[in-house]
């Protein structure tokens, strides 16, 4: 398994040298606190405890996996001492308000603290990370006695969270949802029903587990118009504060899975479970929406966190493992043969992780901001604050979680293929990291559904394409500023290129769909691959522009090699990635009859 070293020093450049992080937070009303020596320190306490505790549980973890009996599950060894160093660190509350016992600090801090725990132990970091989108549920839509009851042992680490949606009949048709929830007397409910694929739905790492449940009343409208949303503990909170009776849901088996296996996935039964009404009647699948979001834009960091650790196994073996000699002559004539990284298509496998990683790690970084504003209306009491920054999030977040977690397969299976047939084998951890990253396309809706979700309801229904003029604006703002720069101007003209593009095809898929509406399906996919690469494109430039501007300043020989190496990305980019839309572009636009004309008797198998 790789040994994770976190990514400081990139993560710093982004932070203060691309995206102006110290500005961005002096204007956030929870910034006050996040002063560079605040987030430096943050930082550095992280990677160690990534490094030094979650790492070397990520192997052990998977070749354990997680037991299951009598209804209870119990995490792998190492796993519950790790949790409680979690929360003795205050790292559940980091970017929750003090009021509940957090820290206060803004969201993006809690998305670079996800990032590296992710990359260290996926797993893990499940857990807590369920709980941070029931949180913001809560926090969003709960009522002041249940954010009173709930926030503060949420916030503190000692409950965990869940989302509880999926049901052996539906998935992402939630429409279809069949749990119920009886009203009682004393304004409490009765939820029955079977839930699955519940993500750490039962653990033994917190003493308390808070379930958001969709549910409907009996007298509910049809379809996702009669769906509300519950909470449901496990266990009743008691008067003080403490963990209660037992609230009758119960674990009745967890899934076999192909990767991720040291989080439980849970099958949960509600028979006759108390719960408690959040958000208004009716409206549960809005209100739920938040936790989604949250867990979308988290998905995207999947996709990242896998290339990053992927790319740094591949890395360390590229350098030491010796086939061959270069074609271009001996490179370490005194070696019985050269190292492999030393071989083009290697490199053209390493550079291909490296742009994943860093690239989507600039794209998430830029959408932080976003999210930054977006609690703070919630904070400020902003509605149309929140709303604005919601709906600009809300355009980057299908383009996040379906772009970024398919590069991030990608990444995982590159880095197999460098180590050859040993990348096959468990010891070395490579294999993990793919079937760890292969559900990150999956679960909080699939890239399809993700893709029809960007093309279908927020380019053409909800922006009619004003979502990515707005975007293309500031790619052309850009290009124009650089068009005359000595260094840039090539990756200036392709980016304006590339926004006057993205707008035409957007316009002629709006004109198709109104004549075509299978061509919304058809082309969604291509819309939203296209729209990926495109957006990196953009942020490697701004890596790029930064790099040029500190070589110029003339810094120290570590540095140089810092920024060259971001400049020789952004060429490689530009040159062998970018490229790939080109072909989604051409697909996108085809009629939607090459998929739908064959009739399904003509699927045949004999």
């Amino acid at each position: 398994m790789p040994n994770y070293k976190a990514p400081l020093r990139d993560m710093r450049f982004l932070l203060n040298e691309v995206f102006d992080y110290p500005g961005h937070y002096k204007k956030l009303s929870n910034g006050g606190d996040a002063d560079p020596e605040t987030v430096d320190a943050i930082l550095e306490e992280c990677a160690r405890f990534c490094e030094e505790v979650l790492s070397p549980l990520n192997l052990s973890g998977d070749q354990e996996g997680c037991h299951f009996e009598d209804s209870k599950v119990t995490t792998p060894k190492g796993f519950k001492e790790a949790y409680n160093q979690f929360v003795e660190g205050g790292w559940q509350g980091l970017s929750h308000p003090t009021e509940y016992g957090g820290q206060g600090l803004p969201m993006s801090l809690g998305l670079f603290k996800s990032e590296m725990m992710g990359t260290a132990n996926w797993a893990f970091t499940m857990y807590p990370g369920l709980s941070l989108g029931a949180m913001n549920t809560i926090m969003q839509h709960g009522s002041e006695e249940v954010k009173n009851t709930y926030m503060p042992p949420l916030t503190e680490g000692r409950w965990g969270g869940t989302m509880c949606l999926t049901e052996p009949q539906c998935g992402t048709d939630l429409g279809q949802v069949k749990t119920k929830a009886e009203p009682q007397p004393d304004g409490s409910y009765k939820i029955t029903g079977t839930k699955i694929f519940i993500s750490a739905g039962e653990h033994d790492l917190t003493e308390n587990i808070v379930h958001v449940v969709l549910a409907r009343k009996p007298d509910a409208p049809e379809g996702t118009r009669g769906i509300s949303l519950f909470v449901v503990p496990k266990f009743l909170p008691a008067a003080d504060g403490s963990v209660g009776e037992f609230n009758n849901v119960v674990c009745s088996s967890i899934e076999h899975k192909m990767g991720i296996k040291a989080s439980a996935t849970a099958v949960l039964n509600f028979d006759g479970s108390t719960g408690y009404m959040i958000a208004e009647e009716n409206k549960g699948l809005e209100a739920m929406f938040t936790f989604m979001n949250t867990a979308r834009v988290g998905t995207a960091v999947q996709g990242v966190a896998h290339a990053e650790l992927s790319y740094q196994g591949a890395l360390a073996y590229a350098k030491e493992r010796r086939s061959m000699r270069s074609l271009s002559g001996k490179k370490e004539p005194d070696k019985v043969a050269d190292a492999i990284i030393y071989h083009p298509d290697v490199r053209r496998m390493l550079m291909t992780q490296k742009a994943i990683a860093e690239g989507g790690r600039a794209m998430i970084y830029f959408a932080a901001q976003y999210a930054d504003h977006m609690v703070n209306g919630i904070l400020e009491n902003d509605q149309e604050k929140y709303e604005y920054w919601d709906d600009t999030l809300g355009f980057f977040t299908p383009i996040l979680k379906g772009f970024l977690t398919e590069m991030g397969l990608e990444a995982a299976n590159q880095g197999v293929q460098v180590f050859g047939g040993h990348g096959y084998i468990s010891e070395h951890g490579m294999e993990q990291i793919v079937r760890d990253a292969r559900i990150s396309t999956l679960y909080e809706g699939t890239t399809g559904i993700q893709a029809l979700d960007l093309l279908g309801r927020k380019v053409l229904l909800m922006t009619r394409g004003k979502a990515v003029r707005d975007f293309t604006a500031i790619m052309a703002r850009f290009a124009l500023k650089k068009m005359t720069h000595p260094k840039m101007s090539g990756y200036a003209t392709r980016l304006a290129r590339c926004a006057t593009e993205w707008n035409v095809l957007t316009t002629r898929l709006m004109l198709k769909a109104r004549k075509d509406r299978d061509m919304v399906s058809s082309a969604s996919h291509h819309f939203l691959m296209y729209s990926g690469y495109v957006s990196m494109a953009y942020f490697w430039a701004l890596q790029a522009e930064v790099a040029y501007e500190k070589l110029a300043s003339g810094k120290g020989a570590e540095t140089r090699e810092f920024y060259k190496a971001k400049i020789a990305m952004c060429r490689f980019y530009f040159d062998h990635m970018l490229p790939r839309a080109r072909g989604h572009a051409a697909s996108m636009l085809k009629p939607s009859g090459t998929l739908t004309r064959l009739s399904n008797d003509s699927f045949i198998f004999e």
